[in-house]
C-alpha cells in the first residue's frame, strides 16, 4: 500500500508577506491587482476569508466585501525563493516529489527510511521545518493516494494535517460530496446532483456505462473516484504542455483592429517565453484566447509547429467572431508535444466556458 503525503501551504503568498511585515498579521490581507486596472485576488489570508474574500475574486469586489483589507502586490521572486527552500526539505525524504505549484506537492514517502516509514511522523517533521526554516505554516494530507491526500490536506487547515488509513478509505469517500471528487468542477458537479447523485454513495449505485452515458470518458473515473480509487503515480518529472501570453486590459478593446494591435505585442513576447524555455522544436499547435467584457471565455486553435503571425490573427478573427462584444482579456500560446493522433482534429477547435473571475493565481504562478 503506498504512502502519499500532500503538503500545502497555508494562504502562501499571503503569508509570505506576514512573515516579512509581522505588523500586518490579524489583518485582512489579499496579494493580487489594483482595483483601478481590473486587478484580481491570487490569495489572501484567513481574515480576509471571513468577509468572502476568495482567490480569483476581482480585488475591487474583495474591497466593496472587507473595506478595510490591505491589497499587496506580488512579489514573485520573494515566493519563488520560499518555494525553493520548501522543495529542498521535501527532497530530504524522498526523491518522489511531484510540485503542482509553487505551494503544494504530492511526495510518495512509501519507501522511506525515516521515522521508520511512518508517513504520519514525516509529514509533521516536514511541517516543523518549514515553519523554523521558511517561516511559515503549512498543512498535510497522507493517505494511499493522490485523490484522497489532496483532500485530507484540506481538512485541518490551516497548520494541520489529517490522515486516512487504507481501512477507513470506504467509508471515508462514501460519505464524500460529489463536487469533492478530482476533476469535477462547477459544472459537472451541478449536472451530477441534478441526476440524483450527492455523495458518491448515490454514485455508487451507477454503472460504468451509466456514467459513461452521462460523463463520456469521466465516467469511468468517476467510478473509481467514488470508490476511493486513484492509480495515479507521484510523477517527480512534469512534462510542460504549454507556453502562453495572456494580457487584461483596463479598458475593454471594443474591435476587433483593436484586438489585432493588442495581438502583436503578445506574439512578439510569446516568441521569447518560447525560446526561454527551449521549447521551439515541440510546438504542435497555436491558439488564441478570448475573454468578452461578459465574462464569456473562448479559445480558437490549429495545429501548428511554429508561430505564425497570419495564422494567430486567423485564429483570433475565428475566436472573436464567436461573440463580437468588447474584449478584456487576450491571450496567445502555443501547445507542445502532443499526440500525432490530435491531427485528425479540426483546423479550428473550440472550447467556450462562462468564467465569473480572472485566472489570477495561475498566470502569477506561471509568470
Amino acid at each position: 500500500m503506498r504512502k502519499i503525503i500532500h503538503c500545502d501551504c497555508d494562504c502562501f503568498y499571503a503569508s509570505v508577506e506576514m512573515r516579512d511585515d509581522p505588523s500586518l498579521r490579524g489583518k485582512p490581507l489579499a496579494v493580487g491587482g489594483r482595483p483601478d486596472q481590473r486587478g484580481v485576488v491570487a490569495t489572501c489570508n484567513y481574515e480576509a476569508r471571513r468577509f468572502g474574500v476568495r482567490s480569483a475574486m476581482p480585488t475591487s469586489q474583495a474591497l466593496q466585501r472587507c473595506p478595510d483589507l490591505i491589497v499587496i502586490p506580488p512579489a514573485m521572486d520573494k515566493y519563488r525563493a520560499a518555494s525553493k527552500q520548501i522543495l529542498a526539505i521535501y527532497r530530504d525524504y524522498t526523491d518522489l516529489v511531484e510540485p503542482l505549484s509553487l505551494d503544494e506537492a504530492y511526495l510518495d514517502v512509501t519507501a522511506s527510511p525515516q521515522f521508520k516509514g511512518s508517513a504520519t511522523l514525516i509529514a509533521q517533521d516536514i511541517r516543523a521545518r518549514i515553519a523554523e526554516t521558511v517561516g511559515i505554516t503549512a498543512s498535510a494530507g497522507i493517505a494511499p493516494n493522490k485523490f484522497l491526500a489532496k483532500i485530507a490536506s484540506d481538512w485541518n487547515k490551516p497548520n494541520g494535517q489529517f490522515v486516512i488509513r487504507p481501512q477507513e478509505v470506504d467509508a471515508f469517500v462514501a460519505a464524500l460530496p460529489v463536487d469533492k471528487l478530482f476533476g469535477v468542477g462547477k459544472v459537472t458537479a451541478m449536472k451530477l446532483k441534478r441526476l440524483g447523485a450527492f455523495t458518491c454513495t448515490d454514485l455508487r449505485n451507477w454503472s460504468i456505462p451509466e456514467l459513461q452515458h452521462h460523463f463520456g470518458k469521466f465516467g469511468g473515473s468517476l467510478y473509481n473516484l467514488c470508490r476511493g480509487i486513484d492509480r495515479r503515480q507521484v510523477s517527480p518529472s512534469q512534462e510542460r504542455k504549454s507556453v502562453s501570453v495572456e494580457e487584461t486590459y483596463v479598458v475593454d478593446l471594443p474591435d476587433m483592429e483593436s484586438c489585432v494591435r493588442e495581438l502583436l505585442p503578445l506574439i512578439a513576447l510569446l516568441h521569447q517565453r518560447v525560446k526561454r524555455a527551449q521549447a521551439e522544436r515541440y510546438i504542435h499547435k497555436l491558439f488564441v484566447k478570448i475573454r468578452f467584457d461578459d465574462f464569456r471565455r473562448t479559445t480558437a486553435e490549429c495545429v501548428s509547429n511554429a508561430i505564425d503571425e497570419a495564422t494567430c490573427r486567423k485564429l483570433l478573427e475565428t475566436a472573436h467572431q464567436r461573440s463580437r462584444r468588447p474584449v478584456r482579456l487576450l491571450g496567445v500560446g502555443v501547445r507542445l508535444n502532443e499526440d500525432e493522433d490530435d491531427t485528425q482534429l479540426g483546423l479550428f477547435a473550440e472550447d467556450e466556458a462562462l468564467s465569473t473571475a480572472d485566472d489570477a493565481q495561475a498566470r502569477l504562478t506561471a509568470q
